[in-house]
């Protein structure tokens, strides 16, 4: 029995050190595993460390992944009626894949791709420089790794229809691989150059240059969407579309109908002008700003020069400049003929303005009350300003005799506006130089406007002399928008508006996303001095000769019927000595609620003097054509009788051409053939006594003016500003 328990015992013993043996090799063989695991995952780390980008890359690769760029569609230009300025067209890249057209072939001969995808490629494309058998095959031998191979771009709708019927047939659809359209935009302007300074271009990446393009880029501009191509966790192919979004479109204050008007009739005075007098260009510079004098609103704005929106970069092509010019011209100096051939003359071009800033001058002084409707002034051809210095002239440079405070503007009398000046003084007239908004910036809504405020005077640098030839608007710079913006506020009861080219802002459906309101940026004059300014340029273009024998200035712009208002300018240029002149006229109709303004300057027009060049009446020709066609198309109707000088031209319908006589004329269109009859007094003859001063003025004669010379009106004087040729010191002792 005990033996019995004996062996019992020695049993359990050696179960018991059997299951001890069998624990702890249990226990190690989970230690090697957990070691080995340990390994493992230092080894994964250290392999995601120093080559985990390579690997994830092999495992992309393996996957049937893609990426596609959903471009957006810029936002369209249009005019204030609706016509499409400018549009982004879609076009389309054809894309070569060669790794995909490449791997048909690899997994299976039978199901190879290559030769059908290359046969169609040429069938459909083959008339294009850029496809070529040979070319194909080498970009599938030298980038068959390559995903994204662009063959050609910009394809219309209809030049890449047959390949995609191709492609989508049951037929020949399965052995055509690898090649797919990438969606892209192309900016068109349907209308090629009109407006081009206005409305501006793209380069690549929607990038705005010039006009409203640039202006306004970003609102134009969308943002891209994308479209990406996966494998999910369970091997399908899954897509995800980030949608693109439209730019929104602007619509501008231009327009179409009228910037056509202004543009034919600058082409039409260029044709008839050029080598007409002299061998040469119609003129040196020719511009046109049309403008609501009501809200600030430009109608049209151009100039001579003008290139293809859809082809901006040739100088050649748009006319600037011949071949042979260009190739003698190195890379920077072409780059500065492109910049001259988009400048935009009416913003960014200072010149001296002349006399079409008198109505300014004289606003200004009746608003002070310096003067009043009933003012008269003594004219006797000029004024010297500085004891030693040359007489300044007036247009007539006999002498106007004594004129009314309205013929001061009608016959456009320097001397008269001299004598105002000194009335005013230098902080007046520096005062409404800036309440005019001369020497700033108007703040159009347009890039490249010039900043002018040092061709102004200030109280620093004005003197006697400065403050006589400004008056009349020589010796100081201004941009044609800023003239026409205060002329704007003259006849229009007195407000200033900031001037605008933009009024609406459109989403990609049409809706409207902002309204561009009128921007009243001060009120210049009274309504009251407002009325008499317009009476006083009805007149300058309506008016009866005077009982001196003063015809008004501004009779050549007059369109029959109608009831307008308007100023000539002349200006001698720097250097004085050339005697050369730039003319203009600023208009406006109707006279009663002026609803249009339209400003032409004329830089050295084509003439054949100095004397005959200084007439107005080129920039009043072009002014009354662009007018006579504008008038009815903006519902302004003819309200008056026909006058009886102009019955003979109504009848002679299209009998526009230049006028006979034309070198009798003298500066701003003053009538050469003027008399000069006295007025009634008991002064000695060829004398008159100065209303404001009561001296007696011996009145020159034509002999004495003959025996002179024609220096021009301003007889060689130059200006701090622009130019100091016989600029004289300062007289401490002068009225002015």
């Amino acid at each position: 029995m005990s033996n019995l328990k004996s062996s019992k015992r020695s049993q359990m013993r050696k179960i018991a050190r059997m299951n001890n043996r069998m624990k702890r090799k249990l226990a190690l063989l989970f230690t090697i595993v957990v070691l080995a695991l340990v390994v493992v995952d230092v080894r994964l780390a250290y392999i995601n460390k120093t080559n985990g980008e390579k690997y994830t890359k092999k495992v992309l690769a393996q996957q049937d992944t893609a990426s596609m760029l959903l471009p957006y569609k810029r936002g369209d230009i249009l005019d204030r009626n609706g016509t499409i300025l400018a549009t982004s067209e879609k076009v389309y890249n054809l894309i070569l894949d060669p790794k995909v057209l490449l791997q048909s072939a690899d997994e299976n001969a039978e199901k190879d791709c290559v030769e059908p995808t290359l046969r169609a490629i040429l069938s459909c494309f083959g008339e294009y420089e850029e496809i070529d058998e040979a070319k194909l095959r080498g970009i599938l031998s030298e980038r068959k790794d390559s995903s994204y191979v662009p063959l050609l771009k910009q394809l219309t709708k209809e030049e890449i229809a047959e390949f995609q019927a191709m492609q989508e047939d049951e037929e020949t659809g399965g052995k055509i691989k690898g090649v797919w359209f990438e969606d892209s935009y192309i900016r068109r302007y349907p209308n090629n150059s009109l407006a081009c300074n206005v409305i501006g271009y793209t380069v690549t990446g929607n990038q705005g240059q010039t006009g409203i393009e640039e202006e306004y880029s970003e609102i134009l501009n969308g943002t891209n969407g994308r479209s990406y191509n996966y494998l999910n966790e369970d091997l399908e192919q899954s897509k995800v579309v980030k949608v693109a979004t439209d730019g929104n479109s602007v619509v501008s204050t231009i327009d179409a109908t009228l910037q056509g008007i202004v543009e034919k009739y600058i082409a039409q005075f260029k044709n008839e002008y050029t080598n007409k007098n002299v061998e040469g260009p119609a003129a040196k510079n020719i511009a046109v700003l049309m403008m609501n004098p009501q809200n600030g609103e430009i109608y049209a704005m151009a100039r001579d020069v003008t290139f293809d929106l859809n082809n901006p970069h040739d100088l050649v092509e748009n006319g600037y400049l011949s071949e042979a010019q260009v190739e003698l011209m190195t890379e920077e100096e072409q780059l500065e003929a492109k910049n001259q051939m988009w400048r935009n003359f009416c913003i960014s071009d200072g010149f001296e303005p002349g006399s079409t800033v008198k109505p300014m001058t004289v606003a200004g002084a009746l608003e002070m009350g310096v003067i009043e409707d009933t003012s008269t002034f003594l004219c006797d051809g000029g004024q010297v300003i500085v004891e030693g210095q040359k007489p300044i002239k007036c247009a007539k440079k006999t002498g106007h005799g004594i004129i009314s405070l309205e013929g001061t503007l009608m016959f456009s009398c320097n001397d008269a506006l001299m004598q105002i000046g000194a009335m005013e003084g230098y902080d007046t007239f520096l005062k409404y130089q800036q309440i005019f908004n001369f020497g700033l910036k108007t703040n159009i809504d347009l890039p490249g406007e010039a900043n002018n405020a040092l061709s102004v005077f200030t109280r620093d640098n004005i003197g006697p002399t400065e403050l006589a030839t400004s008056s009349f608007g020589q010796g100081y710079n201004a941009t044609m928008i800023q003239v026409a913006s205060a002329f704007s506020s003259v006849i229009n009861g007195g407000y200033y508006y900031k001037p605008h080219v933009v009024k609406r802002v459109l989403d990609p459906n049409g809706g409207t996303v902002e309204n561009i309101n009128p921007v009243l940026v001060k009120q210049t004059v009274s309504a009251k001095t407002s009325a008499l300014i317009k009476q006083y340029l009805y007149h300058t273009m309506y008016g009866e000769a005077d009982a001196n024998g003063n015809n008004p200035t501004g009779k050549k712009a007059r369109v029959a019927g109608y009831a307008m208002g308007g100023k000539t300018g002349t200006a001698q240029k720097f250097p004085r000595e050339l005697n050369k002149y730039l003319v203009s006229f600023i208009g406006f109709a109707p006279v009663d609620n002026p609803q249009v303004v339209c400003y032409v300057v004329v830089d050295e027009p084509n003439a054949a003097s100095s004397e005959t060049q200084a007439s107005s009446s080129y920039a009043q020709e072009i002014f009354k054509n662009i007018m006579k066609e504008a008038m009815p198309y903006l519902n302004i109707y003819a309200t008056e009788d026909i006058p009886a000088d102009m019955q003979d031209e109504v009848d002679a319908e299209n009998a526009a051409k230049a006028q006979e006589g034309e070198g009798e004329e003298g500066q701003d269109g003053q009538e050469g053939e003027e008399s000069e009859e006295e007025n009634a007094s008991e002064n000695p003859e060829g004398t008159l006594t100065d209303p404001n001063t009561g001296e007696t003025v011996k009145m020159p004669t034509e002999e004495e003016v003959e025996e002179e010379g024609d220096d021009g009106i301003m007889n060689g004087i130059g200006s701090p500003l622009l130019g100091n040729e016989n600029q004289p010191a300062s007289d401490e002792n002068s009225p002015y």
